[in-house]
């Protein structure tokens, strides 16, 4: 029995994949290594080479309505719906690396209404607010207070932008006048940033601002006055660039426009109807084109020279597919777009890196993608032969693969795809409905799913070529399809369809429909022409959650919301048996590996079911009886996956093993011989809806309604190691215990029984040193030795010996001994050094020390009062035996009591 205990089911969090982006503001670094952005309340930093976490600011319990990142990343302002502005020093951190420390160096409270847009300077010494109110404000980003403020906009600032502007002087100006003028014209605490354009020329600062009416204002920041009002757009102004070198301002709007404005007059240069409501423009290649984003969801591109649109036609996307802004810098090859479903597409600007293109070209290619959010994860599985990369259904019409190469990838190039852990590396798209389940077969290489547009889809995975493509379409169901499976058996070894399972699709796939029925669809290598069901099947009363193919691919079964399972043969889908006595829905099915026996059971094998009644039960597919119920969960059992059975020596008493996800948030190991809960792993905050497990390294991967992936990694064997050796330690410090305490060595014996942790060794040394029968002379416990020891202990050994005395204290025949100690303890140190302890890690008490202290006296003045009753009826005693002519010597029988009743030194705290 001990050495089946021995042996422990362990789990621990080994990666998570969380959201970076919900939605609203996003900022990105002029090297474009750190992407600031939204997550609820909170502003996230993230390394958008590594997806790695660098920085969390939590928010004021507000939503953030704008945010803005300095180019060189050293401030992060955040402005939220309570009408305050944070400003944040970003440094990096000396304690972790690849980590940022964050610093508030300003709380402000900018305008009386909230901050809806922020705009910083190049330099990254000035920030721009516009607010609800129409006004807008320039601050000084390290001082915290506002330069500027400027008033003219009739509705809420929906675009900012600083830009600067060649100035001529004026030609009747003297020499020295023009000196002086270029002196005080260079704002006085930006002069060297701001600096001279060279030449006769000089270079000022403008804010432009756009508002919801339509127009937009030119601000001269070193006279503080309006320059121009450009009212030519209809609607919202969403957009606001310059480029220098051709001294022009492109603005966007909702009106479907584009406008390219000439600085020097401020006059309309050209107007572009994009026929799409724009989100964001701005110059590239040097300010010869244009590039746009909106409501499409696709970025165009428009010569300035004509404002002829430079890309081909694109389709426009989905409401989901809508740019809501475009993030660049000129330093950078790329630019990201950021869509309405929290997606980042990186877009290589390679094409136009051209010195002339007279011809359209084709849209810019997308290289890379990063999901901001993982939204609902509905299932997912471990695809690829080698099983590194993981396919997702995220509460969307699309799968994801992501990438689960652990490589740390510090360098992000157009040509590199899917570079660290969690990157995005494929999007299989085909789907109009969201979709509700997956399956992958033994190989890794072919995925089915099924969706709420009623068909299937059967998709050919080839990491290795980047190759993911639909295989087939399946339809002939009424309605959505809840269940989908393929066969797992692996083919013998040598076969063709071993070697190359690449052009050997999967033999059969089972679905499952909320229509009540299941279908088998024999797949053949030329599925262009169609596939049809070979069987349809009448299965349930209610929808049906689930379908599992067995290990030989000869049965499946269906779980249903009627709160049964059906088991079919596989060849002509009759039914071959019914498994009852769940209360509730069946959520999740799941035939038992080969290897998976129940003692007793037949070779027939086994089936786990997970019900809505909180419970998972295992079955025997010989009588179909259940074998044993599993109670533990606190909600509906969602998913079940059965872990390899893997012994790791003769120690390994464990059966095999079943993992559970739920709607509690919890992940719970069974071991499906005993019944026992292994293993409780929790770290998520939402129902987990998916679940599956590695085919060797037993790791499990779950993810839920959180929007968090966790991969838990197997840390059974890691566990044993440690409690063995740990073990070994402990029986190698009793035996020197042992010795110590044996040779009346006892300053090593009690700071070893310290450090162990053994109160019965230390108090066992104790009372042999307090009851010694030779005491040392002028020595506090009995033995000078001791007292030395006592005398030199550190505040944690000081406060676990304190512990100790408290606990002793409350026993009579220990008190004596803790009163000797304490004693002792109170003569060594001084008063200052006792009150200054404090808990330390797991010995610590609710209340610290006071609380110890008096414990220890309220049980020593019990003790006392104990011995002054005790005193007093040796005088009754001593009266009754002067009475009584028969006894001899009673006096000396009444002080031998008294003795006795007075044996030892009390100490009252």
């Amino acid at each position: 029995m001990a050495q089946r205990q021995t042996v422990r089911t362990t789990y621990a969090v080994d990666r998570t994949l969380q959201s970076i982006y919900s939605g609203g503001s996003v900022a990105l670094s002029e090297d474009g290594c750190i992407l600031a952005a939204c997550l609820g309340e909170d502003a996230l930093l993230t390394d958008i080479a590594t997806g790695a976490e660098l920085a969390r600011i939590e928010g004021d319990g507000e939503v953030i309505t704008a945010l803005a990142l300095t180019p060189s990343a050293s401030h992060l302002i955040v402005c939220s719906r309570s009408l305050s502005m944070h400003i944040y020093s970003l440094m990096p951190s000396d304690s972790e690396e690849n980590s940022i420390r964050v610093e508030l160096s300003r709380a402000l409270r900018p305008h009386t209404s909230p901050v809806v847009t922020l705009a910083v300077d190049n330099t990254g010494t000035l920030v721009a607010t516009g607010a609800a109110d129409g006004a807008a404000k320039v601050w000084d980003v390290r001082g915290g207070y506002a330069t500027h403020t400027f008033h003219g906009h009739g509705g809420v600032i929906s675009a900012l932008h600083f830009f600067q502007v060649e100035v001529a002087p004026k030609e009747n100006e003297s020499a020295e006048k023009t000196k002086k003028r270029k002196r005080g014209e260079s704002m006085q605490e930006h002069g060297a940033e701001h600096g001279l354009a060279g030449g006769d020329s000089t270079l000022e600062y403008r804010l432009a601002s756009g508002a919801e009416d339509g127009k937009i204002r030119i601000w001269n920041l070193h006279k503080r006055n309006s320059v121009a009002v450009l009212d030519s757009h209809v609607s919202v102004v969403r957009a606001l660039d310059f480029s220098l070198s051709q001294n022009a301002l492109v603005s966007g709007s909702r009106d479907n426009t584009l406008i390219l404005w000439d600085a020097r007059t401020w006059k309309v240069k050209r107007t572009i109807a994009a026929l799409e409501g724009i989100e964001s423009a701005g110059f590239i290649c040097g300010g010869q084109i244009i590039f746009s984003g909106g409501e499409h969801g696709r970025i165009r591109l428009w010569p300035t020279s004509s404002g002829d649109e430079l890309t081909r036609e694109q389709r426009p996307g989905t409401e989901t597919d809508a740019i809501v802004d475009i993030l660049h810098f000129d330093s950078l090859p790329y630019l990201i777009s950021v869509h309405a479903d929290q997606v980042f597409n990186f877009h290589s600007l390679e094409p136009v890196d051209l010195p002339f293109i007279q011809e359209a070209i084709d849209p810019l290619p997308v290289f890379r993608r990063v999901s901001g959010t993982h939204d609902e994860v509905i299932d997912l599985a471990y695809v690829g032969l080698d099983k590194s990369l993981l396919a997702l259904a995220t509460n969307s019409e699309d799968i994801r693969i992501i990438s689960l190469n652990t490589s740390n990838a510090s360098e992000t190039t157009t040509q590199t795809i899917g570079d660290y852990f969690g990157a995005d590396v494929a999007l299989l798209k085909g789907h109009e409905e969201i979709i509700i389940c997956l399956d992958v077969d033994w190989s890794g290489h072919w995925l089915a799913t099924g969706a709420k547009d009623n068909t299937a889809r059967l998709w050919r995975l080839d990491p290795k070529n980047h190759s993911y493509k639909c295989f087939a379409v399946l339809t002939g169901h009424a309605e959505s399809l809840g269940a989908i499976a393929l066969p797992h058996s692996v083919p013998p070894l040598g076969t063709p369809a071993f070697t190359d399972p690449l052009s050997h699709p999967p033999e059969f796939l089972i679905s499952g429909s909320q229509d009540r029925t299941v279908k088998r669809w024999d797949i053949n290598k030329d599925a262009k022409k169609g596939l049809r069901a070979k069987y349809t099947r009448k299965a349930h009363d209610k929808d049906i959650n689930a379908v599992d193919i067995d290990q030989t691919s000869t049965l499946f079964a269906s779980a249903s919301q009627d709160r049964t399972v059906k088991i079919y043969s596989a060849g002509d889908g009759e039914a071959v048996g019914v498994l009852r006595g769940h209360r509730r829905g069946v959520w999740t099915v799941k035939f038992a590996p080969k290897d998976s026996q129940f003692p007793g059971s037949s070779t027939k094998g086994l089936i786990a079911t997970g019900s809505g009644d909180k419970t998972v039960k295992i079955w025997n597919l010989s009588d179909y009886s259940c074998l044993l119920t599993l109670e533990g969960h606190s909600n509906s059992v969602l998913k079940l996956s059965w872990i390899p059975y893997r012994p790791i020596d003769a120690r390994d008493k464990r059966g095999p093993q079943l993992a559970s996800a739920a709607g509690d948030g919890l992940v719970k190991v069974w071991d499906t011989h005993s019944g026992e809960a292994l293993s409780t792993l929790d770290n998520h905050t939402d129902r987990v809806w998916a679940l599956t497990v590695h085919p060797t390294s037993n790791a499990l991967v779950s993810g839920g309604g959180d929007s968090v992936i966790t991969f838990w990694a197997d840390t059974s064997s890691s566990t044993l190691e440690a409690a063995t050796s740990a073990e070994a330690e402990r029986v190698e410090l009793d035996q020197k215990l042992q010795n110590f305490a044996y040779a009346g060595n006892y300053r090593e014996a009690i700071t070893l029984a310290l450090q162990m942790d053994q109160p019965g060794r230390l108090f066992s040394l104790f009372g042999s040193v307090v009851e010694t029968e030779v005491p040392d002379q002028a020595s506090l416990s009995g033995l000078l030795a001791v007292d030395d020891v006592l005398s030199h202990l550190s505040d944690s050994q000081l406060y676990t010996l304190l512990l100790r005395l408290r606990d002793w204290n409350t026993n009579v025949r220990s008190a004596p001994v803790a009163q000797k100690i304490l004693w002792t303890l109170a003569k060594s140190y001084p008063a200052s050094r006792l009150a200054n302890l404090k808990p330390a890690g797991k010995i610590g008490t609710k209340g610290g020390l006071k609380d110890v202290l008096d414990a220890i006296r309220a049980y020593s003045e019990r003790h006392y009062k104990r011995v002054e009753e005790l005193v007093d009826e040796s005088y009754l005693l001593d009266f009754t035996l002067r009475e009584m002519d028969e006894v001899g010597d009673a006096r000396g029988i009444v002080d031998g009591t008294r003795i006795l009743g007075l044996s030892g030194d009390l100490v009252v705290v």
